[in-house]
């Protein structure tokens, strides 16, 4: 049984159309020319590909680390779906080894039942950098050792992200990790240049929220942000809430590493798709003003971003290309996950991810596999 949608506008990952035709059979994209005899479903609007996010800690009322059940999974992917996103790697951030057993055991169960969106799972730590350690917890903040190593390198997580402080772990652990197939990001790290150099030829493929938790472009020491700019083979991720970073330094960014090389993200905490203002956060609170959020000592902690908006700021407040804001959340991270056979794009064979965006880049509909999650 297939399905043909007419969009009026139409973005299929690397070009945008108008008027154009795709027609949904099961899971996947069966065609994008008109069927025979098919009555097309007309959607006002922009069908774009699904938005991909490998950093999202929460979402829905439910925080990944207090909840790694199932059921808490699917909670934090509802909640971001009302937003576009059709695929995530959930994101554990800094917590005791027990935490990153059970959460594990979870992401497996989660991959061996295909639940819809699920990707892999993001370790945000715990092996960073104290200096740089925003609202993880410093207790938790802790040497590599044999126990983490097993968890990260299972086989059976899907796609494994791991962000570490590369000044605290050595070249060599980088580089096992990445044998055993995992994405290293450096991020909450005060390393200089030549050190972030070192973990890069070691294999690490990421900056985990670019400019935030990490050392900053100077003049005489470039930092982690100035080796990120300047490296034309990683990727990174990319908070535009318009909190985290100054629009003109997101600009930079994205012109220093192209559409191609930023992700953006969220860094989404339990508040997303949630009417609670303030929920718990270890031994502490993170409460939302309006779209921030902070703990009671001021600092930022995590987001209240979604994807569509995100796609939004950089088009509406940054003055980019819609293309090219659309990229950065759905081909560009499908790509970094060695995923782009499969996601961010809406061509034959490829996953029905779909969105359905209005004029003001709002979301109306979206599918995962080909089935609407809005009612």
């Amino acid at each position: 049984m297939s399905t043909t949608y007419q969009a009026k506008y139409f973005f299929d990952g690397e070009k945008m159309h108008e008027n154009a035709t795709i027609t949904i059979e099961g899971n996947h994209v069966l065609s994008l020319a008109p069927q025979p005899g098919a009555q097309a479903i007309q959607l006002d609007g922009l069908l774009t590909p699904g938005f991909v996010d490998v950093q999202v800690n929460g979402g829905g009322g439910a925080l990944f680390n207090t909840d790694t059940s199932i059921d808490g999974l699917g909670r934090i992917r509802e909640a971001h779906s009302r937003f576009g996103t059709t695929a995530m790697t959930p994101t554990l951030i800094t917590d005791d080894i027990r935490r990153i057993e059970m959460a594990a055991d979870t992401m497996a169960q989660a991959i061996e039942e295909q639940l819809p969106g699920i990707l892999g799972i993001h370790f945000e730590g715990p092996h960073l950098s104290k200096p740089k350690k925003g609202i993880h917890r410093e207790h938790f903040i802790r040497p590599i050792s044999d126990a983490e190593l097993i968890q990260f390198c299972r086989q059976d997580l899907g796609k494994v992200i791991v962000t570490l402080a590369p000044e605290n772990v050595p070249a060599d652990i980088i580089r096992e990790l990445v044998s055993k197939g995992v994405q290293v990001c450096l991020g909450h790290s005060n390393a200089d240049a030549q050190t972030v150099t070192e973990a890069l030829e070691a294999g690490a493929s990421g900056f985990t929220h670019l400019f935030n938790a990490m050392s900053p472009l100077t003049s005489r020491a470039p930092g982690m942000v100035g080796a990120a700019m300047a490296d034309e083979n990683s990727y990174a991720g990319l908070i535009v809430d318009l909190y985290h970073v100054h629009p003109l330094s997101a600009l930079a960014a994205i012109r220093a590493k192209g559409s191609d090389k930023i992700m953006l993200v969220t860094d989404a905490m339990a508040h997303v798709g949630s009417d609670a203002s303030e929920l718990p956060f270890f031994d502490t609170r993170i409460r939302r003003e309006g779209d921030k959020l902070t703990i009671p000592e001021g600092n930022l902690a995590g987001s209240a971003l979604d994807m569509a908006s995100a796609v939004r700021n950089c088009h509406q407040n940054l003055q980019l290309p819609l293309q090219d804001c659309l990229k950065m959340a759905s081909l560009t991270p499908a790509n970094y996950l060695g995923l782009a056979q499969n996601i961010g794009k809406l061509q034959p064979g490829f996953n029905a991810d779909m969105v359905l965006l209005n004029d003001e880049q709002k979301v109306e509909q979206c599918w995962i596999g080909g089935q609407p999650v809005l009612s």
